[in-house]
């Protein structure tokens, strides 16, 4: 009797680990739903070298499927004009790719890397898991992919309209010349920060403060304070369960930092 109950209750235990077992929801059109065995599974499933990852700094190595065959060949003509794909993490990281980012097949190459539980990944410094979907990207300097551009933890890929189409708000005025710091700015902020943070109440991520309401740092940061936090965050304070990791000069460069600081003072001017 008590064989039959413990046999019944790994069999329950089983059922519930298959039920919990990764996925990946992929929406473009059409809504498919993707487990980690069935991706490991696929022809163009192969090992992939990956240098200077921009999670770990190095050269990792992962099992991946090429994103563009994953999304199919259909995928760029099902978008709706002013959409782009939107990549979601479980940790509320949210980033958004142009179209032309990702299926521009002369350029960096992105793909789809999977964690098996036969080979785990490295943790964080934090202890975080990054698993089990990581975006990564063969040659990336070839399209001056950016390090929030790598999401990691991702659950689903979906089409959304660009974020200035879905927020008006984050924009700036239409007489700012397109070579304005202010405008460089924005699109800056619009790829690094709103992975993490909200404008003016718009963005899809949740893992950090809006920063413009009700305050926009700038109103109560000095400007070198400001920059060496975005630069690095745990040089000017640093606390536990803190997520803000900062940009390295790969990641952002000192004009860059300066063009997102010159975006958010310009946004002060501009709460909604």
């Amino acid at each position: 009797m008590r064989f039959k109950h413990a046999l019944a209750l790994l069999c329950f235990m089983l059922t519930c680990a298959s039920s919990m077992a990764a996925s990946l929801v992929v929406d473009i059109g059409t809504k498919r739903v993707y487990t980690t065995e069935q991706l490991l599974a696929r022809g163009d499933a192969v090992t992939l070298h990956v240098p200077d990852d921009v999670v770990f700094h190095r050269t990792m190595t992962y099992r991946a499927v090429p994103l563009r065959a994953l999304l199919g060949e259909d995928a760029v003509k099902a978008l709706p004009a002013n959409h782009e794909l939107q990549i979601t993490g479980t940790d509320g990281f949210v980033t958004h790719l142009p179209a032309n980012l990702v299926f521009n097949g002369t350029q960096a190459t992105p793909w789809l890397a999977i964690e098996s539980d036969n080979e785990k990944w490295p943790r964080l410094p934090n202890g975080d898991d990054i698993g089990p979907f990581y975006v990564v990207w063969i040659d990336p300097s070839a399209s001056h992919i950016t390090s929030e551009q790598w999401p990691y933890k991702v659950d689903a890929i979906r089409s959304a309209p660009t974020l200035t189409a879905k927020w008006p708000q984050i924009a700036v005025a239409r007489n700012i010349p397109a070579d304005s710091p202010i405008r460089k700015g924005q699109a800056l902020f619009a790829a690094q920060c709103m992975a993490c943070h909200k404008m003016n109440g718009a963005g899809d991520a949740s893992m950090g403060p809006d920063l413009n309401l009700p305050h926009n740092p700038t109103e109560y940061l000095q400007p070198w304070v400001l920059k060496q936090f975005i630069r690095d965050p745990k040089s000017i304070r640093a606390w536990p369960d803190m997520k803000m990791h900062g940009f390295d000069k790969n990641a952002m460069s000192d004009g860059d930092i300066d063009n997102v600081i010159v975006y958010l003072r310009y946004m002060t001017h501009r709460k909604n």
